[in-house]
């Protein structure tokens, strides 16, 4: 089934990401990091002044849609010369529909479209599905990292590339 992906541009389009954060995270996250953490990196990283201020500083947001209905989102900067995918999240729901596939072909043409090399993002280290279905699509991992990001919780992420 074909999705379509829309461009967060307004105020309501940018709720509905925060909201669509608040369900995958809780959804997908709490048995890989914990409730805590989940929590604690939502208020940080996935709220609606933090994506604003992303905006105004060249961070792209998209919702992916389906029948006129968010399924999830993608959100994305430019760095150097390589496209860094921040976030590619769906509901639970939609997961093995093929929708994380059509979303990655759609991140490859936005590479090609900026005339960039590839596709760098980082993945937590026990997201096991995550990894694969990366994997599946060409992506190697290029190196690790341990970010601090306060209140005594890190980020234990793989980096991964694949070249466009």
């Amino acid at each position: 089934m074909d999705i379509t992906f829309k461009l967060v541009t307004t105020d309501k389009e940018i709720e509905l990401v925060d909201q669509l954060a608040h369900q995958i995270w809780n959804e997908h996250y709490i048995p890989i990091i914990g409730k805590d953490q989940v929590d604690y990196m939502l208020d940080k990283f996935q709220n609606f002044k933090v994506m604003k201020d992303q905006l105004s500083e060249g961070f792209v947001y998209y919702l992916i849609q389906q029948n006129d209905a968010s399924v999830g989102y993608i959100g994305y900067k430019i760095e150097n010369q390589d496209l860094f995918l921040s976030k590619l999240y769906l509901l639970n729901a939609q997961r093995g529909k093929g929708q994380g596939q059509q979303s990655l072909r759609f991140i490859f043409e936005e590479v090609k479209k900026h005339q960039l090399n590839g596709v760098k993002l980082t993945v937590n280290k026990y997201n096991e599905i995550a990894i694969k279905a990366y994997e599946k699509y060409g992506f190697k991992v290029i190196d690790e990292v341990v970010a601090d990001i306060g209140q005594g919780y890190v980020m234990d992420d793989f980096i991964l590339y694949k070249p466009v």
